[in-house]
Parts: structure tokens; sequence; C-alpha cells
């Protein structure tokens, strides 16, 4: 009598290492990922593993996806880490997103014409990112209007479009509220948000 072999599982999925250091993944590859690849963003070619969310941060994400969907117009759709192709070799998942009812459900990345408002929530370990480096991305893309929201305390800055020019001759964002009590827009929509409503 022969043992049979014992299966083992395939290593789990991760970039090729060679094609991170030539920086050439595209959105393309993105679209091919396997099932059991990570959730990533691709910045400049380079596929970038993202970190799990804390239950804090999943929590205002929620909270605000649901107080969104009660108080967004007919036209808008909330939509939750959605890819958002930046350009052809840059994506990025806001943690909550606005989006044109017109664009089809079975799309898994999305364009930026098709986004109105990017949010990001910021933790440790994406301060930089969510501060500095999405906000420029989002506006060279041309997302008319993105929210940043600060934890302990829960605390949101808005922003929108603006005409200043930055230095790569993009226009930026300009912050048009902030507040830990209560955020009033006019745009997208009129909103007037409690920031209670989406403390955990």
């Amino acid at each position: 009598m022969s043992a049979e072999p014992i299966a083992t599982p395939p290593d789990p999925w991760c970039p090729d290492p060679l094609r991170q250091q030539r920086a050439d993944y595209t959105l393309e590859d993105l679209l091919d990922l396997p099932d059991d690849a990570p959730r990533v963003e691709l910045v400049d070619g380079v596929i970038q593993v993202t970190p799990s969310p804390t239950l804090g941060h999943q929590d205002i994400s929620l909270l605000l996806a649901h107080w969104l969907l009660r108080h967004a117009p007919g036209h808008l759709r909330v939509a939750q880490a959605v890819g958002v192709a930046l350009n052809a070799n840059t994506s990025r998942q806001p943690d909550v997103l606005l989006r044109s009812v017109d664009v089809p459900s079975d799309r898994s990345l999305l364009r930026p014409e098709d986004v109105v408002l990017a949010v990001e929530i910021v933790s440790p370990g994406t301060r930089r990112t969510d501060r500095f480096a999405k906000p420029g991305e989002y506006a060279a893309a041309g997302i008319p209007f993105y929210w940043r929201i600060e934890q302990d305390p829960v605390h949101v800055y808005a922003y929108r479009r603006g005409d200043r020019i930055g230095p790569g001759g993009e226009r930026q964002y300009e912050l048009v509220a902030d507040s830990a009590e209560l955020i009033e827009l006019t745009e997208p929509f009129e909103i007037k948000l409690p920031v209670a409503e989406i403390v955990p």
C-alpha cells in the first residue's frame, strides 16, 4: 500500500518582485488579479497591499455610508472600497464614495468622472497617504469633492476642487468646511451632517 501525497495549498498571491521593481503594473493587471489576492491599490505602477482597517475605522465608514444612503439625492449612489482608476497606472479605493447612478452595477473599477465625492478615514497607518497623496491624486484626476475624516476625536474636513493650481499644473482642493460637530454644505448636495451620527 502506497501513501497518497498530501496536497499542500498554494502560496497566497503576492505581486511579482521584478514587476514591482520595474513599476510596470497597469489597470489591466488589477482586473486580472486572482480571487485570493488581498485588497490592493495601484500607485504609479506598483501594487500596494492596503492594511486591514480597524473596527473603529469600519464603524465610521458604515455609519457614513448609511447616512449618505438616507440623504443623497436619487442621481447619486453610495459605494465602499471600490477601485477608482485615476490614470493608466494608478488606482485608489476610497473608504466611501458617491458615484453617478448611471454607472453600470457590474463595474469593479470606476472612472474619475463617475465619482462625485471620495472619502478617506484616516488611520495610523494611512495618515500621510490620506492627508497628502490621495487628495492630490483625486483632485488631479478631476474628482470634484473630497472628505477626510480624522479619528479620536472624529473630525470631518470637507474639500472641493478649486481654482488654485498646484506645482504639477493641476487644480487643487480647497477646504470649505471642517467640524467635529456639524458639517453644513450646499455641494455636492444640501448637507447638514451632525458628526455625532457617524461616531461609533
